[in-house]
C-alpha cells in the first residue's frame, strides 16, 4: 500500500489535515505544540484509491527535551516508512529556521516531497506562498486544513503516485497460505518463526526490536506451501533509540496487508495490553483471519484453570476478535507450536469458505422468525434475501427495504446466526445491507402487495 507521512514542526496543523483526510477526528487537535506525540496511522480513500496516512509528532531538530527528542525520532521513522512526504508549514508565520532544517533533511532522504502551506485562508496570506519556494520543493500546495480549502489538488497529486498491484499468482499452482506474525517487540515472534521453520532463520535476542525489517520465508509443511512473514518494530537504518513499541504499527500493518492469516503474539508473562489491542484492531480492519498465540507459557505459574482465566481476559479485551482461536505455546521449548499450523489451516478454510445461496437464505429466514428485524422510523425493516458476495473474508450482502434501519445489535445477531449455522466460527465475516434495485418501500410497496 502507498503511504503518505505528514511531517513538520509542532502546531502547524498536521493532525487537522490528518483528520480531514480520513474523515474523522481520531487524532487529538489542540493549540499546544507537541500534542501529537505518537504517530497515528490510518487507511484513507480518495476517488476510489486507498492509501495509508501517517500523522507524526512535531519535529524539533535541536531539542534536548526527552519527549521532543522521541517525537523527532518517530517523525524520522514516519519519513523512512512513507512513499510520499507532506511537509507542512504555517503560512501565517512564514519560513522558520526549523522549517529550513526539516526541508534540508527531507531533500537528503531522497523521498518525494509535497510542500503543504497551511492556514492560507485569506488573500493576504496567499501572497506569502512565494516565501516558501526557497525551501527547494517543486510541488507547493496552499491549503487551509481547518476549512478544507485546497485539499482536492493536494490529494489528486498524491494519489496519482499510486500504482495498481501487478503481482499475479501462477494459475497452475496453488497459492501458498501467507501468515503474518505480529505483536509488540520481544513477544517471541522470531523465536516462533525459527521453531516453525526448524532452523534459525531469524536473529533472536531478548532485546526488543532485534528484528529490523519484515522478512518473508516460504516453506512446506502438512503437504502445503506456506509463507511466513516475521514483522519488525523498526528498520535498521532508522537508528531509532526511543521506546520501540511506538514504531511497530506501520510494519505490522504492511505485513497484515500481505497476509491471509495473522498470528497475534502475546507475551504470556505480561498479558495483553494497549499495543496488542491496537495491532488486533489493524487485523480486524483489514478483514484478515487471526489466531491469538500466547507465547512463553512455560514461564507462567499456573494451575488447571489458568489457561481458561487467561483466555477470558483476552476475550474481554479483544471482544471484536471473538472468532479468533487462542493457543498457548512456548516458542523456545516447542510446546504446542506444531498445533499452530493445524489451527491456521482450519481458520484459513473458513476464511475462504463459500456457502450456497439457498442455505444462506434458510439461515436468514430462521433468524428473522426467531427475532424480528427492528422498526425504523415507524416501519418494520424487511430482509428479502441474502447472497455471499465474496470470500477471504466471507462477505454477505443482505437486501432490505431500509438498509440504514438495521441496528448494530441486530447486525451482530445475524452475524452470530450465520457463524453458528453456516460454519464460520473461526473467521471474520462482513455483512453489507443494500436496497434491491427497482424495489419500492414504504406505503407504495405495502399497497402493491394487497
Amino acid at each position: 500500500m502507498f503511504y503518505i507521512a505528514i511531517v513538520g514542526r509542532p502546531n502547524v496543523g498536521k493532525s487537522t489535515l490528518f483528520n480531514k483526510i480520513i474523515g474523522g477526528r481520531p487524532a487529538i487537535v489542540d493549540d499546544t505544540p507537541g500534542v501529537t506525540r505518537d504517530r497515528n496511522v490510518a487507511i484513507a480513500e480518495w476517488r476510489g484509491k486507498k492509501f495509508g496516512i501517517i500523522d507524526s509528532g512535531g519535529f524539533e531538530p535541536e531539542s534536548r527535551d526527552k519527549i521532543l527528542s522521541q517525537m523527532r525520532e518517530q517523525t524520522m521513522m514516519a519519513i523512512e516508512e512513507a512513499d510520499l512526504i507532506f511537509l507542512m508549514v504555517d503560512g501565517r508565520e512564514g519560513v522558520t529556521s526549523v522549517d529550513e532544517d526539516i526541508a534540508k533533511r527531507l531533500r537528503k532522504s531522497g523521498k518525494r516531497v509535497s510542500l503543504v502551506v497551511n492556514k492560507m485562508d485569506s488573500h493576504k496570506q496567499e501572497s506569502a506562498e512565494a516565501d516558501f519556494m526557497g525551501l527547494g520543493f517543486e510541488d507547493v500546495f496552499p491549503i487551509s486544513a481547518e476549512h478544507s480549502i485546497g485539499l482536492d489538488p493536494l490529494l489528486k497529486n498524491a494519489v496519482g503516485e499510486i500504482k495498481e498491484e501487478e503481482h499475479v499468482e501462477p494459475e497452475d499452482e496453488e497459492r501458498p497460505v501467507r501468515i503474518a506474525v505480529v505483536g509488540k517487540p520481544n513477544a517471541g515472534k522470531s523465536s516462533l518463526v525459527n521453531t516453525l521453520l526448524g532452523k534459525s532463520r531469524m536473529m533472536v535476542s531478548d532485546v526488543p526490536g532485534t528484528t529490523r525489517d519484515a522478512i518473508d520465508t516460504e516453506f512446506t509443511a502438512r503437504g502445503k506451501r506456506w509463507v511466513i512473514i516475521d514483522t519488525a518494530g523498526i528498520r535498521r537504518k532508522a537508528k531509532v533509540t526511543a521506546k520501540l513499541e511506538k514504531y511497530s504499527v506501520i510494519m505490522a500493518m504492511k505485513a497484515i496487508e500481505r497476509a491471509d492469516v495473522a498470528l497475534l503474539m502475546i507475551d504470556g508473562t505480561e498479558g495483553a495490553a494497549a499495543q496488542e489491542t491496537k495491532i488486533a484492531g489493524l487485523v480486524q480492519e483489514a478483514g484478515k483471519a487471526c489466531v491469538i498465540v500466547v507465547n512463553k507459557w512455560d514461564a507462567v505459574e499456573k494451575d488447571e484453570k489458568t489457561a481458561l482465566r487467561y483466555e477470558e481476559g483476552i476475550r474481554n479485551l479483544l471482544k471484536f476478535l471473538v472468532h479468533a482461536p487462542v493457543i498457548f505455546v512456548s516458542a523456545t521449548t516447542g510446546q504446542r507450536v506444531s498445533k499452530i499450523l493445524e489451527v491456521v489451516e482450519e481458520v484459513g478454510a473458513e476464511y475462504n469458505k463459500r456457502i450456497a445461496t439457498s442455505a444462506l437464505n434458510g439461515i436468514l429466514e430462521e433468524a428473522t422468525k426467531r427475532k424480528e428485524p427492528p422498526v425504523f422510523r415507524g416501519k418494520r425493516v424487511k430482509l428479502y434475501f441474502a447472497t455471499q458476495a465474496s470470500a477471504a473474508p466471507p462477505t454477505f450482502v443482505i437486501m432490505a427495504n431500509y438498509p440504514d434501519g438495521v441496528h448494530f445489535s441486530y447486525q451482530r445477531y445475524l452475524a452470530n446466526r450465520i457463524r453458528e449455522q453456516g460454519g464460520f466460527n473461526k473467521t471474520p465475516i462482513r455483512l453489507l445491507f443494500r436496497k434491491p434495485a427497482g424495489r419500492r418501500t414504504g406505503e407504495r410497496e405495502r399497497g402493491g402487495k394487497r
